[in-house]
């Protein structure tokens, strides 16, 4: 490898390197503003909010703990899907179980620094008070939080538990990602309002912002993918 190579392989790694973790802080961003709109949370985080708030818990400190949850799920769904004959797993393809599941345990440190730097935008953002601004707020959690994903999962590198689950259940279960993701985001509003009916009698997280989370994050990530993805790829070497 002659030095310009080298140079232009760092160049790359460097820029994949900051895409990433631009992508995390910009999730992270994200996901506290659909929180302060008041409008409702996005339906991966709406379980870990009503908890939080029911049992006046810490938030990103909750929303750590669901992670650790879907780490461990991701784990059994992984093991059982690579003791299958002939299972072509998405998301080991080539890789041995060895390796994909220590990709999967790495997510609970990523997991641990993500939910801190919640919690620091959470004590930064004020709630929103008025209609308009609630508005505003969550038009900007909603395009934030499809930035920070598109970002961060472009550069596969150790993608976020909220993300990993879907692609553990959807290689299981064979079955695409979208569609996973359209279930599991039912089945996570199912839970909250489960949880909100029975210890607090009232919704809690579940409103018009959660339904237009549900359909504005994808268009959002389709959007920035057609405008930035191919630039981005090319910037990462990848």
């Amino acid at each position: 490898m002659n030095q310009n190579t080298q140079k232009k392989h760092q160049n790359q790694t460097m820029y994949r390197a900051i895409f990433y973790i631009v992508g995390l802080l910009t999730l992270a961003l994200g996901i506290i503003l659909n929180t302060k709109s008041g409008l409702g949370v996005s339906p991966i985080i709406s379980v870990a909010f009503s908890i939080s708030t029911i049992g006046g818990l810490n938030f990103g400190n909750t929303t750590f703990g669901l992670y650790i949850v879907f780490v461990l799920v991701e784990l059994l769904l992984h093991t059982v899907s690579y003791r299958k004959p002939n299972t072509d797993t998405g998301n080991g393809g080539a890789r041995s179980l060895s390796v994909v599941l220590g990709l999967d345990i790495l997510q609970l440190p990523l997991s641990l620094i993500f939910t801190r730097f919640m919690n620091l935008f959470s004590a930064w953002i004020p709630d929103s008070d008025t209609l308009p601004l609630q508005l505003l707020t969550l038009a900007g959690g909603i395009i934030f939080t499809g930035i920070g994903a598109a970002m961060s999962l472009n550069m596969r590198i150790i993608p976020n538990p909220g993300d990993g689950i879907v692609q553990a259940i959807a290689d299981c279960i064979h079955r695409p990602v979208g569609f996973t993701k359209n279930c599991f985001d039912l089945l996570n509003i199912c839970i909250t309002i489960t949880i909100s009916m029975i210890f607090a009698h009232h919704l809690i997280g579940i409103g018009i912002g959660t339904v237009v989370a549900v359909l504005g994050v994808g268009r959002v990530i389709a959007l920035f993918n057609k405008c930035f993805m191919r630039r981005m790829l090319a910037l990462a070497g990848m």
